[in-house]
């Protein structure tokens, strides 16, 4: 039996870390919007909004190095499973738990900073450079 997702596309929003009450592990979940290969009859490009979850060291990599718009690419396995909402209500929901996640671009320095002035703690002279 296979069961095997591939998908690349964008983060709705930041990834959201928890830890579980039992054991500290680390979890992430995330929303990547996919863009469907084709348009609809307006000429406009849909796509589909794809939750996403992340275990351990995982899990904190993409809570540190990922933001709302950043491009990445999940592999992983789709998982089909319900729970009681807060209502009563029973719901089923479908998501990939990743085994990996590449990140696909560059942060800016907006975004949480991975500048070479924010690592280097604020302006960079010439004599910073090692070139």
């Amino acid at each position: 039996m296979i069961n095997s997702v591939v998908l690349v596309g964008r983060l709705t929003r930041d990834p959201e870390l928890r830890y579980t009450p039992s054991g500290g592990n680390a979890v992430v979940n995330f929303t990547l919007a996919v863009n469907r290969p084709f348009t609809n009859q307006q000429g406009e490009r849909e796509a589909d909004f794809v939750r996403i979850v992340a275990w351990r060291k995982l899990a904190e990599n993409c809570a540190n190095f990922l933001g709302k718009g950043r491009l990445a690419a999940v592999t992983g396995r789709l998982q089909v499973r319900s729970y009681e909402a807060d209502d009563g209500q029973r719901r089923t929901i479908a998501e990939v738990v990743a085994d990996n996640v590449q990140f696909l671009d560059k942060k800016d320095s907006q975004n949480k900073g991975d500048s070479y002035e924010d690592f280097m703690g604020g302006e960079v002279s010439e004599d910073d450079v090692p070139f």
